[in-house]
């Protein structure tokens, strides 16, 4: 996830309303299944633990009431009766989605798309699964889709548009985003991306558009002051940064993500005592966001502190194992350490989450300078060499005007 995503993603996250309907939207009746095995409507009345129809209501209303056990259950037994059963498999995703049981979730309405590869909603919760663990670039694809087949789907663009924006495609964002202005245009979060994306790709008319309407429809809010102070961190303007995030956090001191980013602008000009006492800060308000721990991970091991960042960034991986840049801090914390074996699982772990970044290669590079393993590390220097080449090859083009850089749109709420 790149630095914008982190600091932005969670509070964006927390405004969609996402996978709370069992097929994102579709009718649950239009999958109902019936005793012969055929997705439809009407079914014939048998036996209640003989009758698909009759356990697939019995589903529906434990899931809608919450109770997820006797869901999965009636579920698990339409399946038996009928493996085929697109509904069963989509409302089971439906259910390991909101337990963040992500593999299951995903394998099931894999499933259910190949019997039923027309339903968009069921691509749209795919989508969801990779968008609530923050791979934004496999979430695209099937967001994507579902814009595709049902261009008027608010929830999918929006979702494509974020995605997008995350993965640093703001022209793709812009292009997302900018036919929801009517739906969105008071609503902060959305003005702050569009506007933020439409600066990137140098669109100063809808960039000026969204800063005048963050104005109108947020000034002097704390929620307006939090997404200013974000717009400074990102422009490395951060004693303007503070100050605007003062301002949020005195009018609402448990707003979530204040904390976060003040900690974030204060890590960034190095005072790291202050820097720490805000991701502290944050913590109190809400103790499951793992970012908070990942930059105090980072924090400790810029203060020499290993112990304290190894448990910070063991702490962040509890709550979010794809997090590459805990895996990252962990690597370097043991490699200090002189760990170098468990210095090495983590940064291949790493590797596997972000294989484009040099940084990574380079620490990769060392850990196994220090194992013995010499040709492997020279390997690893050669990758460097050649991501640094491309990286400012493409930075290069960024500044004497040539084309922005292709996305490479391959490539996730709480």
């Amino acid at each position: 996830m790149s630095s914008t995503a982190r600091i932005i993603v969670c509070l964006v996250c927390s405004a969609i309303a996402c996978g709370e309907a069992a097929f994102g939207g579709v009718s649950a009746a239009s999958l109902r299944p019936s005793a012969d095995g055929q997705t439809t409507a009407n079914t014939s009345l048998e036996a209640q633990e003989h009758n698909p129809q009759r356990l697939f209501q019995q589903g529906e209303a434990a899931l809608r009431s919450g109770n997820l056990e006797d869901a999965e259950r009636c579920f698990r037994r339409v399946l038996t009766l009928n493996p085929r059963d697109v509904g069963a498999r989509a409302n089971l995703g439906v259910i390991y989605m909101r337990r963040k049981q992500w593999k299951p979730a995903l394998a099931m309405l894999r499933a259910a798309e190949d019997l039923a590869p027309k339903v968009a909603g069921i691509r749209l919760n795919i989508g969801l699964v990779y968008y609530r663990q923050g791979n934004f670039r496999s979430a695209i694809s099937p967001f994507e889709s579902v814009v595709r087949d049902m261009p008027d789907s608010t929830q999918a663009r929006y979702l494509l548009g974020l995605c997008e924006f995350f993965t640093e495609d703001y022209a793709g964002s812009v292009t997302a985003l900018e036919p929801l202005w009517n739906q969105e245009s008071n609503e902060l979060n959305y003005l702050y991306v569009i506007g933020f994306a439409a600066g990137k790709i140098k669109r100063s008319d809808l960039e000026q558009k969204s800063l005048a309407q963050m104005v109108s429809v947020g000034e002097n809010t704390p929620e307006f002051h939090l997404l200013m102070g974000k717009a400074h961190i990102n422009r490395e303007e951060y004693e303007m940064a503070i100050s605007e995030l003062k301002l949020a956090a005195k009018a609402d001191p448990k707003l979530p993500f204040v904390h976060f980013n003040l900690g974030v602008a204060y890590l960034r000009k190095q005072d790291l005592t202050k820097a720490e006492s805000e991701f502290l800060a944050d913590t109190a308000i809400d103790p499951d966001v793992p970012y908070n721990y990942d930059q105090l991970g980072v924090v400790y091991y810029l203060q020499q502190r290993d112990a304290a960042a190894e448990s910070a960034l063991h702490r962040a991986l509890h709550l979010d194992p794809t997090l590459a840049s805990s895996r990252f801090e962990l690597a370097r914390v043991y490699q200090r350490e002189g760990k170098y074996k468990q210095a090495l699982a983590e940064i291949d772990a790493t590797e596997k989450l972000d294989s484009k970044s040099y940084s990574v290669h380079y620490v990769r590079g060392q850990i196994l300078r220090k194992l013995g393993r010499i040709q492997e590390a020279r390997a690893e220097m050669k990758t460097v060499t050649s991501l640094m080449e491309s990286l400012r090859s493409k930075r290069e083009q960024e500044l004497y005007g040539g084309p922005l850089p292709s996305p490479e749109l391959t490539r996730s709420p709480q």
